[in-house]
């Protein structure tokens, strides 16, 4: 398999995944806790802010990368 045909086939799974609901429904369920914890956190409660905050920050990191996945596949797709 060249190069080209790895990173179609990654940004191919990385579709299904973005596009499967039972990781949707994660992602978004996860979302939704670090903005509660955030949001109900105690002003004295730093550490779980920061938690919470760096939390999100995976939690979209990992989807902005099987976007970019997805993006470099259609990339590659266009060219062809």
């Amino acid at each position: 398999m060249t190069e080209e045909e790895t990173l179609i086939a990654k940004g191919e799974d990385a579709e299904a995944l973005l596009s499967h609901p039972a990781f949707d429904s994660a992602i978004q369920s996860m979302v939704e806790t670090c903005f509660q914890t955030f949001a109900m956190s105690k002003y004295e409660d730093k550490e779980a802010r920061e938690s919470a905050y760096y939390q999100y920050i995976a939690v979209t990191g990992l989807v902005n990368t099987l976007k970019q996945d997805i993006a470099v596949r259609d990339e590659i797709k266009s060219k062809t």
